[in-house]
């Protein structure tokens, strides 16, 4: 992890920039993205490694009127791993505060009771699969403090990471929407085909961003 600022008002940004989101419920709308710097988990299939280490310290305020300034009124808030950073709850309210809609991308390893309460507020939380390398960093006391507005998403490689997402919704109960993507998020048929077959009421979802830039970064 790197040096995060200490200061309650000052952020570690990687990046912020407007496009469409690629992922989840929002699939296809445009949405301004603050991507914060740091994350202590390494997923194998990772796509945005740079976000590890690369970023520059912002305040709140420079980051809200970068917001305004892209002008989309959903706000996604990602990274690394935006609740490594303790003043993400008072991005959080800055924002909601502000009139956006946000959603909060978190790998499901750190807590998010105490988070506000906002229906504005869509908390999308991952569940690692064996195949992200980091399955037992899944905080399970994570799942009943979600709510119908909130997502899990499961980034499925292969057969065995199926099944084991598969084992987890029949095990648990979740009280909101359930996404499966595959890992590259290109190749939906195999995962369509397991999801069929087993008649799992689950939304698989490709990454639309990979379709239409690729790799690129900030778009």
């Amino acid at each position: 992890m790197p040096h995060l600022p200490r200061e309650a008002d000052r952020l570690l940004i990687n990046e912020i920039y407007r496009s469409l989101e690629g992922e989840g419920l929002d699939l296809g709308l445009p949405m301004t993205f603050v991507r914060l710097t740091g994350c202590p988990l390494r997923c194998v299939w990772c796509d945005q490694p740079e976000a590890f280490f690369e970023g520059k310290e912002m305040g709140l305020d420079d980051v809200l009127a970068r917001v305004a300034e892209l002008g989309t009124n959903r706000v996604c808030v990602t990274g690394g791993e935006p609740l490594a950073h303790r003043q993400c709850p008072a991005l959080l309210d800055r924002l909601l505060a502000a009139g956006h809609r946000v959603v909060l991308e978190t790998s499901g390893a750190f807590p998010i009771e105490g988070l506000p309460p906002s229906p504005d507020l869509c908390i999308s939380l991952d569940v690692k699969c064996p195949g992200s390398g980091m399955e037992d960093r899944n905080r399970w006391e994570n799942l009943p403090h979600l709510a119908a507005k909130d997502q899990v998403k499961f980034v499925v490689v292969d057969r065995a990471d199926y099944e084991y997402a598969r084992d987890v919704l029949r095990q648990r109960r979740l009280p909101c929407p359930i996404i499966l993507q595959p890992e590259g998020g290109r190749d939906l048929k195999p995962l369509a085909t397991w999801v069929l077959e087993d008649r799992l009421d689950v939304r698989v979802l490709p990454q639309l961003h990979k379709w239409i830039w690729g790799d690129a970064r900030g778009v």
